[in-house]
């Protein structure tokens, strides 16, 4: 298997983007899988990998990447080493984020063109950025597919009403990273970024309105997402697919740092039924 990581694309809001590539020589153009992270979320988090080599085993180039504003660095990007990024990060910066991964794919010499066929582009988002990738998809031509992980329903998912009125005042709200134990500022901008773009961040448009393949995949178990969101999506779109995996948590099964040799059991069905899809 052959692949390219850590490549530096220039992003549009002053900050880059770092992103793998990966593919099997088969002299045959594949079609390309886009993997986009979520909230406090980075390319080489736990499984993220080893997903993306076994869908690079069923016949797919893979591309995972770090959204500009997400707290990582290019020297550093296993650990939040930026938290004024993260706090300056929003769905605008996000999809402009996306849209500079595929002028990438456009124009990149990582991977011959007798091995990439950028004609099909499917595109992935776990949680968070299964709400931008459900944007982008409806907005962008270059889409053919999409595929959404434990998405959340709505992109104004966190934004309650106090919440609101006490971050407006602050001008931060600060959350606490589980895993890290860091503090992580979010400004207020974010909150002003989603009203000032309301109707272009509306999920429930863009899926009543999206005529590709959806994929919707959802774990019965998942503490940050319900399955009613997940039913929320299909309802919006009559033509997608909705999986539930029984007992599945919000990452399915994975967890960071991933050391094993096997997938677990949720990871795999993910895998499973993802490449499934994509290839029928």
């Amino acid at each position: 298997m052959n692949s390219r990581k850590n490549i530096i694309v220039e992003g549009k809001h002053g900050k880059p983007i770092l992103l793998d590539v990966y593919w099997k020589t088969t002299d045959e153009r594949k079609p390309v899988v886009i993997f986009a992270h979520g909230f406090k979320g980075f390319k080489d988090w736990g499984s993220w990998e080893v997903i993306g080599k076994k869908i690079v085993e069923a016949g797919f180039v893979f591309l995972k990447f770090n959204f500009s504003h997400n707290g990582t660095t290019p020297e550093n990007p296993l650990e939040f080493g930026d938290l004024e990024a993260f706090g300056q990060n929003n769905y605008s910066i996000e999809l402009d984020d996306l849209g500079s991964v595929l002028d990438w794919l456009e124009t990149q010499n990582a991977i011959p063109n007798t091995e990439i066929d950028i004609e099909k582009i499917s595109l992935i988002g776990h949680s968070r950025g299964g709400g931008v990738a459900i944007i982008k998809a409806y907005e962008e031509e270059r889409i053919s597919c999409l595929v959404t992980w434990a998405s959340v329903a709505t992109l104004d998912w966190m934004f309650k009403p106090k919440m609101v009125e006490n971050w407006q005042e602050k001008g931060v709200h600060t959350i606490v990273n589980g895993r890290t134990k860091q503090d992580m500022p979010l400004y207020f901008q974010l909150f002003e970024d989603f009203k000032a773009n309301e109707k272009r961040f509306d999920t429930e448009k863009a899926l009543r309105n999206l005529n590709k393949p959806h994929l919707i995949i959802q774990g019965t178990n998942d503490p940050a997402i319900s399955v009613a969101s997940a039913e929320l999506h299909q309802s919006w779109n009559e033509y997608a697919k909705l999986v539930l995996i029984d007992d599945a948590d919000h990452v399915f099964g994975g967890s960071h740092p991933f050391t094993d040799s096997l997938l677990p059991l949720h990871t795999y069905q993910l895998v499973h039924e993802t490449v499934e899809f994509l290839t029928t």
